[in-house]
């Protein structure tokens, strides 16, 4: 499951590169950048929740494998008509959508499969390994877009991930997940039931407020790396993708040390500390006066998301009933899908009319502003009195 996985996110991330560095290129506004890639996210608030819900009924197997085909599918048509070259920015936005709406449906199926396939207490490494092949793909992804569209063009890199799906499909169908059928209670019904956890259970309560300003404040330098690159910078793919690539790789150095990380401190302790680091990279990428200080930059940028991020998966998961984890990472879904993609809109139509640097380097100093008034009004928020071996 892990290498299959890899494979497909090498394509996406390959994809994300090569339609990053296009609709930058071709446009020049950091708001279409920030249109296209929140299309994709905001199906994480409408069918996120639902796939989340779904995953505790339906058989994982079945939907991970239609959900795999359909998104290839939709892959191979977005290469196609970029390949014409009479694709638009909102016409890659609706494909985004679509896209995204198939893929967060079938994910939480893959999240929730994890407990089955590791011992409970390796579930936290076994999530950060999880982030780790994403962020893997993050790093070899950009690289092979940069080579393929160096040899073909920009269509080539979308045409290697709509074949990358086929990686999921075969490794689902070659490992036995075992069918765990949760209540059969009705979609809305289920959600509800996420929501009523999240707003009773203490560790999932505070999480969750946590998770709201990072993602919402912090979170959307993601889908600007491209503009930072290209217009402040005045690179082009290269550029781009090696940005992207300093960002996975410190992403990946925190997700195979969140295990032993964690067993030390504990979830909460490194949840808090790395969203205050994350604010101070923000800055420091922000404020480069070189690409190469953007690049150490966005290295911590990366580590320091990447700890926060996983974090908020490995508590929902540690404290959610094996019958109720997808109604539970139901709200994380939730969570994902609405506030990065609103920031994200933000922050895009604030740097056209302001700039970017400044729009990202504010981004920590408002975040590390928030977190402090959660801190001081909301002592349980950030409250860092759990024993280093309490993991919520």
């Amino acid at each position: 499951m892990w290498v299959g996985a890899l494979f497909s996110n090498i394509g996406t991330w390959m994809e994300t590169v090569a339609l990053g560095y296009y609709v930058a290129d071709t446009t020049g506004k950091a708001s279409w950048s920030a249109v296209v890639a929140a299309a994709g996210f905001v199906p994480g608030a409408i069918v996120g929740p639902v796939g989340s819900a779904m995953a505790d009924r339906l058989r994982r197997r079945r939907v991970l494998v239609i959900t795999n085909a359909i998104a290839a599918v939709i892959a191979a048509l977005l290469a196609w008509w970029v390949g014409t070259g009479d694709a638009t920015p909102a016409g890659l936005a609706l494909l985004a959508f679509v896209a995204g709406a198939v893929v967060m449906f079938g994910f939480p199926s893959f999240q929730v499969s994890l407990p089955d396939l590791v011992p409970r207490e390796h579930l936290v490494a076994a999530i950060g390994l999880s982030n780790a092949q994403w962020n893997l793909g993050r790093i070899v992804g950009p690289s092979l877009a940069a080579l393929a569209i160096a040899i073909g063009g920009i269509e080539l890199a979308l045409w290697c991930n709509a074949f990358s799906f086929l990686a999921v499909i075969v490794a689902v169908l070659m490992v036995r997940l075992p069918h765990r059928p949760g209540e059969p209670r009705p979609v809305f019904a289920a959600l509800a039931d996420g929501v009523r956890f999240a707003r009773t259970t203490p560790a999932m309560r505070r999480m969750v407020v946590v998770m709201i300003a990072v993602v919402f404040v912090g979170a959307p330098f993601i889908a600007l790396v491209p503009q930072i690159a290209t217009n402040v910078f005045g690179g082009g793919e290269a550029s781009t993708s090696i940005l992207v690539t300093c960002q996975g790789i410190g992403a990946v150095a925190a997700a195979v040390t969140l295990g032993s990380v964690t067993s030390r401190l504990g979830s909460w302790r490194v949840l808090v500390v790395s969203s205050f680091a994350f604010c101070a990279a923000l800055v420091l990428y922000g404020s480069a006066p070189v690409f190469a200080v953007a690049a150490f930059g966005l290295v911590m940028v990366g580590l320091t998301y990447g700890f926060a991020f996983t974090s908020f998966a490995g508590i929902a998961q540690l404290v959610a009933p094996d019958e109720m984890r997808g109604r539970v990472l139901a709200v994380n879904s939730f969570v994902l899908g609405t506030m990065y993609p609103l920031g994200l809109l933000v922050q895009g139509v604030i740097a056209d009319a302001t700039s970017l640097r400044l729009v990202t380097a504010g981004s920590g100093v408002v975040l590390a502003v928030l977190l402090v008034i959660l801190g001081t009004h909301r002592p349980d928020a950030l409250a860092l009195a759990a024993a280093p071996d309490d993991t919520v």
